[in-house]
Protein backbone atom coordinates (compact mmCIF):
# COMPACT_ATOMS: atom_id res chain seq x y z
CA UNK A 1 0.00 0.00 0.00
CA UNK A 2 1.16 3.57 -0.60
CA UNK A 3 2.22 5.87 2.21
CA UNK A 4 -0.56 7.86 3.90
CA UNK A 5 1.67 10.93 3.58
CA UNK A 6 2.08 12.85 0.31
CA UNK A 7 5.86 12.81 0.81
CA UNK A 8 8.22 11.58 3.53
CA UNK A 9 6.63 9.54 6.29
CA UNK A 10 8.14 11.12 9.43
CA UNK A 11 7.60 7.96 11.46
CA UNK A 12 10.34 6.17 9.53
CA UNK A 13 12.89 8.41 11.24
CA UNK A 14 12.73 6.78 14.70
CA UNK A 15 11.54 3.31 13.74
CA UNK A 16 13.22 2.15 10.52
CA UNK A 17 15.87 4.70 9.59
CA UNK A 18 18.84 2.33 9.30
CA UNK A 19 16.84 0.04 7.04
CA UNK A 20 15.56 2.95 4.96
CA UNK A 21 18.98 4.60 4.66
CA UNK A 22 20.69 1.47 3.37
CA UNK A 23 17.90 0.64 0.92
CA UNK A 24 17.38 4.18 -0.40
CA UNK A 25 21.09 4.64 -1.13
CA UNK A 26 20.92 1.53 -3.30
CA UNK A 27 17.73 2.78 -4.96
CA UNK A 28 19.43 6.05 -5.91
CA UNK A 29 22.43 4.17 -7.29
CA UNK A 30 20.24 1.86 -9.37
CA UNK A 31 18.36 4.87 -10.71
CA UNK A 32 21.49 6.75 -11.70
CA UNK A 33 23.44 3.97 -13.44
CA UNK A 34 21.43 3.98 -16.69
CA UNK A 35 21.37 7.78 -16.68
CA UNK A 36 25.13 8.28 -16.46
CA UNK A 37 26.56 5.35 -18.41
CA UNK A 38 28.76 4.79 -20.31
CA UNK A 39 30.75 7.91 -19.43
CA UNK A 40 30.45 7.55 -15.65
CA UNK A 41 30.19 4.78 -13.07
CA UNK A 42 28.25 4.87 -9.79
CA UNK A 43 29.95 3.39 -6.76
CA UNK A 44 28.49 2.56 -3.35
CA UNK A 45 31.02 3.44 -0.67
CA UNK A 46 31.12 3.41 3.14
CA UNK A 47 32.44 5.71 5.80
CA UNK A 48 33.45 3.86 8.98
CA UNK A 49 34.21 5.59 12.28
CA UNK A 50 33.96 5.11 16.02
CA UNK A 51 31.26 7.06 17.82
CA UNK A 52 31.98 8.17 21.39
CA UNK A 53 28.98 10.44 21.92
CA UNK A 54 27.87 9.93 25.53
CA UNK A 55 24.31 10.91 24.66
CA UNK A 56 23.97 8.16 22.05
CA UNK A 57 21.96 5.30 23.60
CA UNK A 58 23.07 2.97 20.80
CA UNK A 59 26.62 3.13 22.19
CA UNK A 60 25.79 1.23 25.28
CA UNK A 61 26.05 -2.54 25.37
CA UNK A 62 23.06 -3.74 27.37
CA UNK A 63 23.66 -7.11 29.10
CA UNK A 64 20.97 -9.79 28.84
CA UNK A 65 21.20 -10.29 32.61
CA UNK A 66 22.47 -7.86 35.23
CA UNK A 67 24.03 -9.66 38.17
CA UNK A 68 23.78 -8.09 41.62
CA UNK A 69 25.18 -10.65 44.00
CA UNK A 70 25.98 -10.55 47.70
CA UNK A 71 29.49 -11.52 48.72
CA UNK A 72 29.71 -14.88 50.52
CA UNK A 73 30.39 -14.23 54.21
CA UNK A 74 33.63 -15.60 55.57
CA UNK A 75 34.70 -16.39 59.06
CA UNK A 76 36.43 -13.51 60.79
CA UNK A 77 39.26 -15.80 61.68
CA UNK A 78 40.15 -16.30 58.00
CA UNK A 79 40.50 -12.59 57.33
CA UNK A 80 43.81 -10.85 57.84
CA UNK A 81 42.01 -7.70 58.93
CA UNK A 82 38.87 -8.45 60.85
CA UNK A 83 37.87 -4.77 60.71
CA UNK A 84 37.51 -4.83 56.90
CA UNK A 85 33.90 -4.48 55.72
CA UNK A 86 32.24 -7.16 53.58
CA UNK A 87 30.92 -5.27 50.57
CA UNK A 88 28.27 -6.24 48.07
CA UNK A 89 29.46 -6.14 44.47
CA UNK A 90 27.06 -5.05 41.74
CA UNK A 91 27.49 -5.18 37.99
CA UNK A 92 27.25 -1.97 35.95
CA UNK A 93 27.42 -1.22 32.25
CA UNK A 94 30.28 0.89 30.96
CA UNK A 95 29.84 3.30 28.04
CA UNK A 96 31.38 1.70 24.98
CA UNK A 97 32.32 3.31 21.66
CA UNK A 98 30.30 1.99 18.73
CA UNK A 99 31.51 1.45 15.19
CA UNK A 100 29.31 3.35 12.75
CA UNK A 101 29.07 2.54 9.06
CA UNK A 102 27.47 5.09 6.73
CA UNK A 103 26.86 4.46 3.04
CA UNK A 104 27.22 7.15 0.41
CA UNK A 105 27.60 7.29 -3.37
CA UNK A 106 30.27 8.55 -5.70
CA UNK A 107 29.96 9.12 -9.42
CA UNK A 108 33.32 8.61 -11.12
CA UNK A 109 34.76 9.11 -14.55
CA UNK A 110 34.79 5.64 -16.10
CA UNK A 111 38.31 6.00 -17.51
CA UNK A 112 40.20 7.90 -14.81
CA UNK A 113 37.94 6.92 -11.84
CA UNK A 114 38.17 10.54 -10.69
CA UNK A 115 35.29 11.47 -8.39
CA UNK A 116 32.87 13.75 -10.24
CA UNK A 117 30.02 13.91 -7.72
CA UNK A 118 29.42 12.76 -4.13
CA UNK A 119 25.88 11.98 -2.98
CA UNK A 120 25.14 11.86 0.75
CA UNK A 121 21.97 10.81 2.57
CA UNK A 122 22.34 12.25 6.07
CA UNK A 123 22.01 9.98 9.09
CA UNK A 124 20.97 11.00 12.64
CA UNK A 125 24.62 10.81 13.76
CA UNK A 126 25.55 13.44 11.16
CA UNK A 127 23.06 15.83 12.76
CA UNK A 128 23.68 15.18 16.46
CA UNK A 129 25.35 18.26 18.00
CA UNK A 130 28.78 17.56 19.47
CA UNK A 131 28.94 13.98 18.24
CA UNK A 132 31.82 12.25 16.49
CA UNK A 133 29.45 11.50 13.63
CA UNK A 134 28.77 15.17 12.96
CA UNK A 135 32.40 16.19 13.37
CA UNK A 136 33.63 13.51 10.98
CA UNK A 137 30.87 14.18 8.45
CA UNK A 138 31.57 17.94 8.36
CA UNK A 139 35.29 17.25 7.94
CA UNK A 140 34.56 14.98 4.96
CA UNK A 141 32.17 17.58 3.62
CA UNK A 142 34.93 20.19 3.73
CA UNK A 143 37.21 17.84 1.80
CA UNK A 144 34.64 17.49 -0.96
CA UNK A 145 34.00 21.24 -1.07
CA UNK A 146 37.74 21.84 -1.46
CA UNK A 147 37.99 19.31 -4.29
CA UNK A 148 36.83 19.44 -7.91
CA UNK A 149 33.80 17.22 -7.20
CA UNK A 150 30.19 18.36 -6.92
CA UNK A 151 28.18 17.52 -3.82
CA UNK A 152 24.53 16.50 -3.37
CA UNK A 153 23.24 16.19 0.21
CA UNK A 154 19.78 14.89 1.12
CA UNK A 155 18.46 15.67 4.60
CA UNK A 156 15.32 13.58 4.99
CA UNK A 157 15.31 13.87 8.78
CA UNK A 158 13.22 16.34 10.77
CA UNK A 159 15.37 16.04 13.88
CA UNK A 160 18.90 17.12 14.59
CA UNK A 161 21.05 20.11 13.70
CA UNK A 162 20.91 21.35 10.12
CA UNK A 163 23.93 21.59 7.86
CA UNK A 164 25.83 24.86 8.27
CA UNK A 165 25.18 27.60 5.72
CA UNK A 166 26.14 31.27 5.68
CA UNK A 167 22.58 32.46 5.09
CA UNK A 168 19.62 31.06 7.06
CA UNK A 169 17.90 28.13 5.39
CA UNK A 170 14.38 28.63 4.03
CA UNK A 171 11.57 27.15 6.14
CA UNK A 172 11.10 23.43 5.67
CA UNK A 173 11.06 19.99 7.27
CA UNK A 174 13.39 18.42 4.72
CA UNK A 175 16.20 19.70 2.52
CA UNK A 176 18.24 18.88 -0.53
CA UNK A 177 21.55 20.66 -1.21
CA UNK A 178 23.13 20.73 -4.66
CA UNK A 179 26.60 22.27 -4.71
CA UNK A 180 28.09 22.35 -8.20
CA UNK A 181 31.87 22.38 -8.31
CA UNK A 182 32.00 25.32 -10.71
CA UNK A 183 29.66 27.49 -8.64
CA UNK A 184 31.12 27.16 -5.18
CA UNK A 185 30.59 28.57 -2.62
CA UNK A 186 27.05 28.99 -3.96
CA UNK A 187 24.67 26.06 -3.60
CA UNK A 188 21.05 25.36 -4.54
CA UNK A 189 18.76 24.46 -1.64
CA UNK A 190 15.49 22.59 -2.05
CA UNK A 191 13.20 22.86 0.98
CA UNK A 192 9.86 21.15 1.46
CA UNK A 193 7.45 20.27 4.26
CA UNK A 194 5.65 17.20 5.58
CA UNK A 195 2.70 18.10 3.41
CA UNK A 196 4.62 18.12 0.13
CA UNK A 197 6.02 15.34 -2.05
CA UNK A 198 9.76 14.97 -2.40
CA UNK A 199 11.18 17.09 -5.24
CA UNK A 200 13.10 16.23 -8.36
CA UNK A 201 16.71 17.30 -7.83
CA UNK A 202 19.54 17.54 -10.36
CA UNK A 203 22.71 15.51 -9.91
CA UNK A 204 25.51 17.55 -11.54
CA UNK A 205 28.07 15.64 -13.60
CA UNK A 206 29.97 18.34 -15.47
CA UNK A 207 29.34 22.03 -16.01
CA UNK A 208 26.93 21.13 -18.82
CA UNK A 209 25.66 17.70 -17.79
CA UNK A 210 23.33 16.57 -15.04
CA UNK A 211 21.13 13.61 -14.25
CA UNK A 212 17.62 14.25 -12.87
CA UNK A 213 16.68 12.35 -9.72
CA UNK A 214 12.97 11.93 -8.99
CA UNK A 215 13.08 11.45 -5.23
CA UNK A 216 9.32 11.07 -4.78
CA UNK A 217 9.05 8.21 -7.26
CA UNK A 218 12.01 6.41 -5.71
CA UNK A 219 10.70 6.97 -2.20
CA UNK A 220 7.17 5.76 -3.00
CA UNK A 221 8.55 2.56 -4.52
CA UNK A 222 10.84 1.98 -1.52
CA UNK A 223 8.00 2.57 0.96
CA UNK A 224 5.95 -0.11 -0.77
CA UNK A 225 8.78 -2.66 -1.18
CA UNK A 226 9.85 -2.30 2.46
CA UNK A 227 6.32 -2.81 3.79
CA UNK A 228 6.33 0.32 5.89
CA UNK A 229 2.57 0.61 5.41
CA UNK A 230 1.98 -2.22 7.90
CA UNK A 231 5.19 -2.15 9.97
CA UNK A 232 5.20 1.46 11.17
CA UNK A 233 3.45 2.49 14.38
CA UNK A 234 1.78 5.90 14.24
CA UNK A 235 1.28 6.35 17.97
CA UNK A 236 5.00 6.80 18.76
CA UNK A 237 6.01 10.30 19.99
CA UNK A 238 8.26 12.18 17.57
CA UNK A 239 11.26 14.42 18.19
CA UNK A 240 11.07 17.26 17.47
CA UNK A 241 7.34 17.23 18.25
CA UNK A 242 4.95 18.16 15.49
CA UNK A 243 3.49 21.63 15.54
CA UNK A 244 -0.14 21.78 16.58
CA UNK A 245 -1.20 22.39 12.99
CA UNK A 246 0.84 19.47 11.66
CA UNK A 247 -0.31 17.19 14.49
CA UNK A 248 -3.95 17.91 13.68
CA UNK A 249 -3.29 17.44 9.96
CA UNK A 250 -1.53 14.10 10.57
CA UNK A 251 -4.35 12.88 12.84
CA UNK A 252 -6.90 13.73 10.16
CA UNK A 253 -4.74 12.12 7.47
CA UNK A 254 -4.35 8.86 9.37
CA UNK A 255 -8.02 8.77 10.30
CA UNK A 256 -9.09 9.13 6.67
CA UNK A 257 -6.65 6.37 5.70
CA UNK A 258 -8.19 3.97 8.23
CA UNK A 259 -11.75 4.59 7.05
Amino acid sequence: MPSPFPGMDPFIEFQSWDDFHAAFIHDIADELVPRVKPKYVVRRERRVYVEHDPDDPERFIIPDVTVAGRARPESVSTLEDSSAATLTAVEVTLPMPATKKEAFLTIRDRVTLEVVTVIELLSPANKRPGSDGRRIYLAKRDQVLESTASLVELDLLRGGQRLPTVQPLPPGDYYGFVCRAKRRPRAEVYAWTLRQPLPRVPVPLTADEEAPLDLQRLYAARFDRSGYDYSLSYDVPQEPPFSQGDAEWIASLLKSTDE
